[in-house]
């Protein structure tokens, strides 16, 4: 989310910003916002004045009527109830147009940070480092074949019960997958500090919102529902058991008078609308976590931490299973594990002062490298540019790993420093020692790494000529002491 007042007082650092970063027709939205938020303030301001007149009218008529002046006394009723009518005015307008101005702002991309380089898309990254040696001889097959000809990667079996985009990891292969993610984990908890946490799967609007996923990508997340049939079927049940209930009291006295029997009929209605209203507030909607990240940084949600708290930043991290609709990606990685619907992730989160959060940025995405550098497999860091970069980032490293069977670099990790852009979505902040006001924090997140696609890298990367896969030294001791996965 964005500070109004920042856009009222430079308004072309905005213009500029948002152009960068793709959106059409920047300083006529600005302008827009402008608009809106004058006539929000307009409304605000003639609420306030309304209602200090009314107050002062209010007190004027006890005065009158103890002076017997019943003539000024109604005067002052007249002016108080025109007064009621002003109000309730400016306050309908007030919340219309808020409405619609939160909803502007709310749908609005991060500004990027000074350093970010210009450009539209991935073609405008640019390469700030390289780690390893790529393998560029020799044939080097795809990981789907390597797993399928294992016996140990099942496409159409998952295909039968999920549809496209899913997998089935089967023995030994499954066993290397689980031991990756651990291996991810340990690392990351054990070397770097980071607090692990087990967070909920299924998370309310208000979380996604918080992160930057809603409003604007719905698409591409799986939501639970509202359950509207549901709703409807579990109230016909319920008004079904009601009237039954009824039924059975009337023929067991057969003598209920028609005053009660009207009375029994009269609570019907209040007691359908109060059972509608529970069931649809237990059925709300919730959704599946993208990533670890909504759980995470959502944790300090509407709190105001103490600046002891971020002396050192907040660091957590969680393997979780996440959950993505890949909405418009038709066509892209559509065989393999690369782009699934359902996969695991160890996500990074830290949350820090603002004049600490580059140095975590530096910092997270390091320990996002150490893991490939553990497992040896070649990679590369990128910074993206503006129009690459994710909505809620300001600045964004990505780290590719190499893949032989495509002779080239792909994305295993995205490390994003967001500002206090999801903060002030999320009314995330802190206060310094001995002042009044607070600040907002700022959030940082990062993959430390995506199982799936680590699990692509080393199974390409680590294969032998005999179809056999080498397992890496560092997670020889999660495989029981497995050197290979598949035989001959």
């Amino acid at each position: 989310m964005h500070d109004i007042r920042a856009i009222r007082e430079n308004p072309q650092v905005y213009v500029a910003g948002w152009s960068s970063r793709g959106v059409d027709e920047a300083d006529g939205l600005v302008a827009d916002i402008l608009r809106l938020d004058g006539e929000l303030r307009h409304a605000q301001t003639t609420g306030q004045d309304a209602l200090a007149k009314r107050n002062a009218a209010s007190k004027l008529i006890g005065a009158a009527m103890g002076k017997k002046d019943m003539a000024e006394a109604d005067r002052l009723k007249a002016e108080v109830e025109a007064l009621k009518g002003d109000i309730a005015a400016a306050a309908e307008i007030e919340t219309k147009v808020g409405a619609e101005l939160r909803k502007k702002l709310s749908e609005l991309k991060n500004l990027a940070a000074e350093d970010v380089p210009d450009g539209e898309d991935e073609a405008g990254n640019v390469e700030v480092s390289t780690w390893g040696e790529p393998r560029r001889t020799g044939p080097a097959k795809d990981h789907a074949d390597l797993g399928e000809a294992v016996g140990m990667l099942d496409f159409e079996a998952a295909a039968k019960m999920s549809g496209a985009r899913f997998a089935v990891l089967k023995g030994q292969l499954a066993r290397l997958e689980r031991a990756v993610g651990q291996f991810m984990l340990d690392l990351q908890t054990d070397q770097h500090g980071y607090l692990e946490v087990n967070p909920p799967l299924l998370v309310r609007d208000e979380a996604m919102f918080g992160t930057g996923q809603l409003p604007k990508f719905e698409e591409d997340l799986f939501s639970t529902g509202y359950a509207t049939d549901d709703i409807l079927r579990a109230i016909e049940e319920a008004v079904g058991l009601y009237n039954d209930e009824v039924a059975t009291l009337v023929t067991a006295t057969m003598q209920l008078e028609e005053a009660q029997a009207t009375a029994l009929h009269n609570l019907r209605e209040p007691f359908v609308r109060l059972l509608a209203q529970e069931v649809v507030t237990d059925t709300k909607r919730r959704f599946l976590i993208p990533t670890a990240e909504v759980s995470l940084t959502n944790l300090v949600r509407e709190t105001i931490l103490s600046e002891d708290d971020l002396a050192t930043p907040m660091r957590m991290t969680a393997l979780t299973p996440c959950f993505r609709a890949e909405a418009g990606s038709a066509g892209r990685d559509t065989r393999g594990l690369i782009r699934q619907h359902q996969f695991s992730k160890v996500e990074m989160v830290s949350i820090a002062r603002p004049e600490d959060s580059d140095a975590e940025h530096e910092r997270m995405t390091a320990c996002a490298e150490a893991v490939l550098k553990a497992l040896e497999l070649p990679f590369r860091r990128m910074l993206l540019c503006k129009g690459d970069m994710g909505f809620s980032a300001q600045k964004t490293f990505d780290l590719e790993v190499w893949l032989p069977s495509q002779g080239t670099y792909r994305e295993i990790s995205s490390c994003s420093n967001c500002g206090d852009f999801q903060a002030r979505r999320m009314d995330a902040r802190f206060k310094r020692a001995g002042e009044k006001k607070t600040e907002f924090v700022h959030s940082l997140n990062g993959s430390g790494l995506a199982v799936g696609r680590t699990l692509v890298a080393i199974m390409e990367n680590y294969q032998e000529e005999d179809g056999r896969i080498a397992v890496p030294a560092v997670l020889q001791p999660y495989m029981g002491g497995l050197t290979h996965v598949g035989g001959v």
